[in-house]
């Protein structure tokens, strides 16, 4: 027995498979990114981008900057919940991150509203430091203003004289004693 095409609703005859509708203008990017990176963050366990894009926001600038998700397995492809995270980690961050692993399973799942992450898995990766700062240059500082080069005569030791008016600068033009 040959199969038979699907039947058409009524209405539907001609018509072409419904897609999302388009606009015209310009919307904002917000928007859309999430239909475009729906199929790659799902391959890493992530039903949107959301975890890892508002990473810092849930575990903090400090811990965000030395760890972040990799992938987010569950044990039953049908349930999302009970799941393993897999953490890059700087290495010499890894003890610390796993002594902190409570807390931001904690946060995790709060971010989610349910329990999504049962267990966290530390991948340890090399330690990546961030851009030195050149301390041979030294840091502009404001002029003396006369007031402050008026209390500065007085100071006969030069060492002193100029120790006080860095610490004059410093403190800027608004302290008085």
């Amino acid at each position: 027995m040959p199969e038979r095409p699907p039947a058409e609703s009524p209405g539907t005859k001609g018509r072409k498979p419904e897609t999302a509708p388009r606009r015209a203008g310009l919307r904002a990017l917000a928007v859309s990114l999430p239909r475009v990176t729906k199929r790659l963050f799902g391959q890493r366990g992530f039903a949107e981008g959301g975890l890892a894009a508002d990473w810092s926001g849930i575990v903090g600038a400090g811990l965000a900057a030395r760890c972040r998700p990799g992938k987010l397995a569950f044990a039953r492809a049908t349930e999302r919940r009970d799941g393993t995270l897999t953490l890059r980690v700087e290495a010499p961050f890894a003890t610390e991150v796993q002594h902190l692993a409570p807390q931001i399973m904690e946060r995790i799942n709060g971010y989610f509203g349910y329990r999504a992450v049962a267990r966290l898995r530390l991948k340890q990766v090399p330690y990546r430091p961030g851009p030195k700062r050149d301390r041979s240059a030294p840091a502009p500082t404001p002029e003396i203003t006369p007031e402050l080069a008026g209390r500065l005569e007085s100071v006969e030791d030069p060492e002193l004289r100029a120790a006080l008016g860095r610490l004059g600068r410093a403190l800027g033009p608004g302290t008085r004693s």
